[in-house]
């Protein structure tokens, strides 16, 4: 029986019953018997064959051992292409694919059977490997404790330059002309022509007397440009997250002190705002860095346990995560109809910072684990390539890479369907018909 409840049949039966349900005619077993108008007539061309020997001449026994090569070689070949269609025609249908699938997905990380027919010192042995990679586990898990200390020390280096990063965001300073500059790619450079620059010099006098009537400050929604442009948090983002997030300056990432549980922090800097009176959002995520008593083997790292937000104090009216809907009720009795307002949750980003509790239990409904998968994820990807790298988000570099990596993946996937319809254009047994979609029927609505 599968996980699912369903029965789990054998490749072969299975494999056979689609087979015969799809118009192929059904398997038999080499073992089982023909039925009797078939050996009739198997009995009846034996004779027939025994009588036609007589009339012929006697072989050389060279040649005869000739003729039975050829007859082999034949059959052979028979055998291989009827072998070779019968699993085509298998490959092809998605009963028996999709049978075979839960067929693995059952055996998968079930025992092959191979230990218990070890011999009992080999055994033993094989006890002795198992306590070794357990020591392993643990010698890893300090290695990621060491890599922590690690991160912590390097956090302390590069938080001179994300805080100019965040100075020169929110225009409190004004960076050099020797910090300005950046050196084009030499391919670039090229294939701008003559009449391009001059387009572009207009267009740089055209910027220059606008700057001098709006003279922007610092670099305007950095970060809400940063979060619109990477698609797990624009996801994420509703209409009316974009003004708040319009006010916020900067992100940065704290790690937990020396000694204490392995933990990070993300802190979202909002500049004074009409929608809720904090200028510090944080969100923090726990993690473990140790195996499981229970299941050493499956340790691979340090793992996110919980997360913890914080309190938004919202300005009177400016709680974005909440709507007032308005029901009207009809009274069973009398039949008179009155309105009630009621708040409900509304999709918002700021839900980021109030996340699903963990019960001590640590046991969770679905829905919530799911929430909570997808905000580790995020909080991952915050940590990991925002921070560092935002101002590559916020000019698409970094996202035109991501994309190059997907496209090379595309690549590969269809110069796998290329070979595999090259396959079947050499099938001299192929239909194209058979593969044909039929059109889907309208239906009034």
């Amino acid at each position: 029986m599968s996980a699912s409840g369903g029965i789990s049949l054998p490749f072969t039966a299975i494999g056979a019953e689609c087979l015969s349900s799809t118009g192929t005619s059904s398997l038999r077993s080499p073992a089982s018997p023909a039925p009797v108008a078939q050996r009739s007539i198997t009995r009846d061309s034996a004779e027939m064959a025994d009588i036609d020997n007589k009339d012929q001449p006697e072989m050389d026994p060279a040649d005869m051992e000739d003729v039975e090569d050829v007859e082999e070689e034949e059959t052979g070949e028979d055998e291989n292409s009827k072998a070779r269609q019968l699993t085509v025609q298998m490959m092809q249908n998605p009963q028996i694919l999709a049978a075979l699938q839960e067929r693995l997905d059952g055996l998968s990380g079930s025992p092959s059977g191979y230990m218990e027919s070890l011999p009992k010192v080999v055994k033993r042995r094989v006890n002795a490997l198992k306590n070794l990679q357990v020591k392993c586990a643990h010698i890893e898990a300090k290695f990621y404790e060491e890599v922590h200390e690690l991160e912590r020390k390097y956090a302390a280096l590069y938080q001179p330059l994300f805080d100019k990063r965040s100075d020169i965001v929110k225009a409190a300073y004004e960076p050099t002309d020797e910090e300005c500059e950046w050196k084009a790619d030499e391919e670039e450079e090229l294939t701008v022509s003559k009449q391009d620059e001059m387009k572009e010099k207009a267009k740089l006098e055209e910027e220059k007397k606008d700057e001098e009537k709006e003279d922007p400050k610092g670099i305007p929604e950095f970060w809400s440009t940063v979060f619109k442009n990477v698609d797990l948090l624009s996801d994420m983002l509703q209409e009316h997250d974009e003004p708040i997030l319009k006010h916020l300056q900067d992100i940065k990432v704290k790690f937990s002190d020396l000694e204490q549980p392995m933990s990070f922090t993300l802190e979202f800097l909002f500049e004074p705002n009409d929608f809720f009176t904090n200028t510090l959002l944080t969100k923090t995520y726990k993690m473990r860095s140790e195996p499981d008593e229970n299941d050493p083997f499956s340790f691979d790292g340090p793992e996110i346990m919980c997360c913890t937000g914080c309190t938004i104090d919202w300005t009177k009216g400016k709680n974005v995560t909440l709507k007032t809907i308005k029901k009207k009720q009809k009274h069973k009795g009398r039949g008179t109809v009155r309105t009630v307002t009621k708040t409900v949750p509304n999709d918002s980003f700021f839900n980021f910072f109030t996340p699903p509790e963990v019960p001590e239990s640590g046991e969770l409904d679905e829905d919530s684990e799911a929430v909570l998968a997808a905000d580790f994820e995020i909080g991952h990807f915050i940590r990991e390539r925002i921070v560092p790298r935002a101002v590559l988000y916020f000019t698409g570099e970094a996202i035109e890479d991501d994309d190059d990596d997907y496209d090379e993946e595309g690549e590969e996937a269809d110069d796998e369907e290329g070979e595999e319809e090259a396959d079947e254009e050499n099938d001299p047994d192929y239909d194209p018909k058979k593969d044909a979609v039929p059109p889907a029927e309208c239906k009034q609505q």
